[in-house]
């Protein structure tokens, strides 16, 4: 059951600039139930499974490269978050590599997978680096099976079966891929759908592997791939079309019980489905709790962005510096009266571990200037924040970021009244009164 947040009022923080949270922010219990509406509908799946690949197709990004201790610290977060699998890398790459992922699988309490080509070499690293999970795969579509693999369809099947046959005698779990799925021959995927799963796999993971499925297609897909196996069903998107997370969705509202991402999307070309839009989709639009630690989500992002060397979008969802950020005067103006005007509502920043910030600059509103400028303890008045604004405006239209110096110093040639003056100002002004009103009673009493 998912409770509603509840308003506790918090002390004043001490802000350095003017991206910072409002005066009394939500706290969340767990979740927020989903508002009544036209979308009021959050039963169209019951679970899902997150197998993060950050640390193996993340690192595949571009100029990417994780050391050994990078590797260690994100699988640590990641395990101690409650992410369900953790592709640790590819075992028969190097000895680093084989050793980065030997000391995860030893070291977390998740399951730590590896991954490994349908070639001998590559299954025996990954058994013998101690993972629980090898996640073996083969091309299937026919461009890659005669460009790039220099084979025929009936070699690809066998290679399939014998690798599956091979982890399944050493008593570890067994997950394979037809890579390419999504531009493979349908027929001859669901050939080896079918012979994978007489081999006993326990995990088919269908890739599209080149970002061209779309949401409605993939869904048709995986109910069709699932008709043919007794195996679990995970799912690999890439963002070509940026559909990656609404494929991988697509796919776990079709059936599949598992969806591979990466943290801020990493992963070849334009990347996967990201791991924080994919986590906080399933719990807070479709309402179910995946038993990860959301509130962890931004302090993860943040030390992928630092190890792959990615700068993170300030517009990305979820982890963008602007997720949470107002500068709109109307937006500004809702959200400080009640943050679920113009923010989704039912996922807050504080559930994934962000700030709301409200930005000053061309855009900004009365509202939130009068907000920013009682949290640095001036008492204005309403002319006084007109005044303010009308600065805070003119300075943001040439482009210049409007910093907490530039706000006092606005409020300083508008002559505003600190809170703390005035106060003295006005007891001053009260011990004059009861002066004044001792020495006229004085004076009667003589």
């Amino acid at each position: 059951m998912f409770l509603r947040q509840v308003y506790i009022p918090l002390p004043p923080w001490e802000r350095i600039q003017c991206l910072t949270k409002t005066a009394h922010p939500l706290i969340p219990i767990r979740g927020v139930e989903f508002f009544q509406g036209t979308l009021d509908s959050t039963d169209e799946i019951e679970s899902a499974r997150v197998f993060d690949t950050t640390l193996r197709d993340g690192e595949q990004s571009p100029g990417t490269s994780f050391s050994y201790d990078d590797k260690r610290q994100i699988a640590a977060i990641l395990d101690d978050m409650g992410t369900h699998v953790i592709e640790a890398g590819f075992p028969v790459n190097s000895d680093a590599e084989f050793e980065a992922v030997r000391d995860i699988a030893s070291s977390t309490s998740t399951t730590t997978c590896g991954l490994a080509r349908v070639v001998d070499g590559d299954i025996e690293a990954a058994l013998d680096s101690g993972v629980e999970m090898v996640h073996t795969f083969v091309s299937t579509s026919d461009v890659q099976i005669e460009d790039s693999m220099h084979a025929t369809r009936e070699e690809v099947a066998q290679r399939a079966v014998d690798s599956v046959e091979r982890i399944k005698e050493a008593g570890v779990t067994c997950m394979f891929s037809p890579m390419d799925a999504t531009r493979t021959d349908e027929a001859f995927l669901i050939d080896v759908v079918e012979a994978v799963s007489e081999a006993d796999v326990d995990w088919i993971n269908v890739p599209d592997t080149c970002g061209v499925a779309t949401p409605g297609r993939f869904g048709d897909m995986i109910e069709k791939v699932s008709a043919h196996t007794d195996a679990r069903i995970d799912v690999h998107t890439h963002d070509d079309f940026g559909l990656a997370t609404a494929n991988a969705l697509a796919g776990i509202e079709a059936g599949a019980d598992q969806a591979q991402v990466s943290v801020n999307s990493i992963g070849e070309r334009a990347g996967n489905a990201a791991y924080e839009e994919f986590v906080m989709s399933v719990e807070s639009l479709y309402q179910c709790d995946t038993g990860i630690d959301t509130t962890r989500i931004t302090e993860l992002s943040e030390i992928v962005e630092e190890k792959s060397g990615m700068a993170t979008p300030g517009n990305k969802p979820i982890v963008g510096d602007n997720a949470f950020s107002h500068e709109s005067g109307i937006h500004a103006a809702g959200v400080i009266e009640n943050s679920d005007t113009f923010e989704p509502g039912v996922m807050t920043p504080e559930m994934v571990g962000a700030e709301r910030r409200l930005v000053m600059g061309k855009h900004t509103g009365t509202h939130s200037v009068r907000e920013r400028l009682d949290e640095r303890g001036y008492d204005p008045t309403d002319d006084e924040v007109r005044a303010v604004t009308r600065r805070v405006k003119d300075y943001g239209a040439e482009k210049r970021r409007v910093t907490v110096s530039d706000l006092e110093r606005f409020a300083e040639d508008a002559d505003v009244d600190r809170q703390q003056d005035r106060e003295q100002a006005h007891e001053s002004t009260e011990r004059d009164r009861d002066d004044r009103d001792y020495e006229e009673h004085e004076e009667v009493r003589i």
